[in-house]
């Protein structure tokens, strides 16, 4: 029509669409992650940081009115508690059992239900449920099997010797303690083992069986070498979980079976976390609770940063940079 105008419609400039929708893709994604973001802070960081600035003060539940700064004086306290250096001692100990003979057995049984064989997925749920029942009930179930008089383990032993009648929880506390914990923790760790196996190509094992290798250099050249980062992240996690190991020496303290154990077990399974424990909740002594409790997360942290400091001379991540 003549005389009629045309408004041609507004372009943005490319910059500026771009910074709208990287904007808007930043507001997205805080917006998917603020139920997390704010778990973490109201549930893990304000109580971290609580928890150190507990550290350093005398507070002991109830004393809001004359709490007071100590420094460093909780932390002196613990490396000159005999008991603090006993019970981390213990700890380092049951460490030293559990993790190595738990990977082990970890891997044989992730090689094991990994073999194509008939009932592979019922020995599997079979070796997984320990791993999801409640610890409050494994422990009553091995107190169960240990039980001087009548226990399911003294009459395997007394198959070989005669009249046989070990006290398991008095004379080998340490023993059932660490078999517990590898046996509530095999099936986690066969989990991700057998993840890992599933993941190394089929190829490399048939090439090197056609060049003559025999299973168990296919299993020493192949396997463990491509696996390594999986066993690295079981050792890691069975490091970090097995040095906050609490309920169970609590558990499994002798007592009438199952029904009313000790709270303190004995001095074999004196572990460092009971000794926070029972100084915060027994004692009363909040702050050199948590000194105590900071102590364990340095230590922890020392041990992970060693790992990871000598994880390139024997950890395979396939593709080098």
């Amino acid at each position: 029509m003549a005389g009629a105008t045309h408004v041609l419609p507004r372009v943005m400039p490319r910059p500026a669409l771009l910074r709208r929708r990287a904007v808007r893709r930043a507001a997205t994604f805080y917006l998917l992650v603020s139920p997390w973001l704010l778990g973490f802070v109201l549930l893990s960081a304000v109580p971290l940081a609580g928890a150190l600035l507990m550290s350093l003060t005398n507070y002991d539940g109830l004393n809001l009115d004359y709490v007071a700064f100590v420094g460093v004086d909780n932390y002196a306290r613990a490396f000159s508690d005999p008991e603090a250096q006993h019970a981390l001692l213990r700890t380092l100990l049951l460490m030293v059992l559990v993790v190595p003979t738990g990977l082990v057995l970890q891997l044989l049984l992730a090689l094991m239900v990994d073999q194509p064989i008939r009932l592979s997925n019922l020995f599997r749920t079979i070796f997984y449920l320990p791993y999801v029942i409640p610890v409050v009930a494994g422990a009553w179930v091995w107190k169960i099997f240990v039980d001087p008089s009548g226990g399911l383990v003294n009459a395997l032993v007394g198959a070989v010797v005669p009249d046989v009648n070990i006290r398991w929880l008095v004379e080998y506390p340490t023993l059932v303690l660490a078999v517990f914990t590898i046996w509530g923790a095999a099936g986690g760790g066969m989990v991700i083992f057998l993840a890992g196996l599933q993941g190394i190509p089929a190829e490399y094992r048939e090439a090197a069986m056609i060049d003559g290798a025999s299973p168990a250099q296919v299993t020493r050249f192949i396997t463990l070498p491509l696996l390594t980062p999986v066993i690295f992240f079981n050792l890691v996690t069975g490091i970090i979980t097995t040095l906050q190991v609490l309920v169970q020496p609590m558990l499994l303290s002798p007592g009438i079976l199952g029904l009313s154990p000790g709270t303190v077990p004995p001095l074999d399974n004196y572990l460092y976390p009971v000794h926070a424990y029972i100084e915060i909740f027994v004692k009363q002594l909040f702050g050199y609770g948590a000194a105590l409790l900071w102590l364990l997360f340095a230590v922890v942290l020392g041990l992970t940063l060693v790992l990871f400091g000598t994880s390139r001379r024997w950890v395979h991540y396939g593709v080098e940079a």
